[in-house]
């Protein structure tokens, strides 16, 4: 593998959530603190983060001045897709242009595996941005990031307490990974020359059904726990009595039902080459939400 040689900072947006410290603290293994940018919405927030030495600088997708300065000299850009669903595009485009202000040499975007083809709805938003990108002129390159398994553990509490997995699945093949497994692929591509224009497709080296899931569940856990397949409104409704918003409770929903339809399978084992080793076990990870 080629590293490169940071020509200015790495800027990691949306630094303080769940991806961005895993990928920080992926990528502090490897530069110093110096070198790296956490670009925040809420600065307050990243204390911790300035704490270790990097640089926190504020960057609100609503006020675009705040990204290009936060922009400013990179080296290259980790865009990490925004988590306001409808309000995506827009937040992107304005990440985008501001790079290109910016003049920045680089701009990494994690969209969604295969977001080409993909029949999650989910991948809409991501195919703009895509597109947008190509348009810029901006040399980029795409992490196209599968399904985190932690996607489905967090429902393992509620699994537990009603004895069912919920889902739309069926028997669709999902083939996640551990969130810090693609974190590490971020970092790697950060740290390696020549990115411009390449597309990763990244999924986990092995594929489950729900069922299966479920039953790893009961194994671990030692109490009954079957997975009870749904139609997907039902599944929806469900999940809106249980309290979820609106836009998360259909996320979840259309991306089961497209899962059903093969939208979150791939098997070309392209994290686990880039990472330099084996994909984050579900079973793991099913373990580590068990532990709590």
């Amino acid at each position: 593998m080629t590293t490169s040689t940071l020509t200015g900072p790495l800027v990691v947006t949306g630094a303080t959530g769940q991806l961005g410290r895993l990928v920080l603290a992926a990528l502090l293994k490897r530069v110093p603190a110096a070198q790296l940018v956490a670009a925040v919405r809420t600065p307050e927030k990243a204390q911790d983060l300035a704490a270790l030495g990097i640089q926190v600088r504020k960057a609100d997708y609503d006020q675009p001045e705040t990204l290009v300065e936060a922009f400013r000299g990179a080296a290259k850009v980790l865009l990490i897709s925004s988590n306001e669903i409808g309000q995506r595009f827009a937040q992107h485009r304005a990440a985008v242009d501001a790079a290109k202000a910016a003049g920045v040499p680089l701009l990494a975007y994690t969209s969604l595996l295969h977001a080409e083809t993909s029949p999650l709805p989910l991948a809409l938003e991501h195919q703009e941005t895509e597109a947008y990108l190509k348009a810029s002129g901006l040399p980029f390159v795409l992490l196209r990031n599968g399904w985190y398994t932690e996607n489905y553990t967090a429902s393992i509490p509620s699994a537990l307490q009603h004895g069912a997995f919920l889902g739309s699945a069926g028997d669709g093949k999902i083939a996640s990974a551990a969130r810090a497994d693609y974190a590490e692929a971020a970092a790697a591509v950060l740290l390696r020359d020549h990115q411009a224009g390449q597309v990763y497709e990244l999924a986990g080296d092995a594929a489950y059904t729900l069922r299966e899931l479920a039953a790893e569940i009961s194994r671990q856990s030692g109490q009954a726990v079957a997975y009870q397949n749904l139609p997907e409104a039902e599944y929806l409704a469900i999940l809106l009595g249980a309290g979820l918003p609106g836009p998360i409770a259909s996320l979840l929903a259309e991306s089961d039902a497209g899962a059903a339809k093969g939208g979150l399978f791939d098997d070309s084992r392209t994290l686990s080459r880039l990472i330099g080793r084996p994909t984050t076990p579900m079973a793991e990870t099913v373990r580590a939400a068990l532990r709590g």
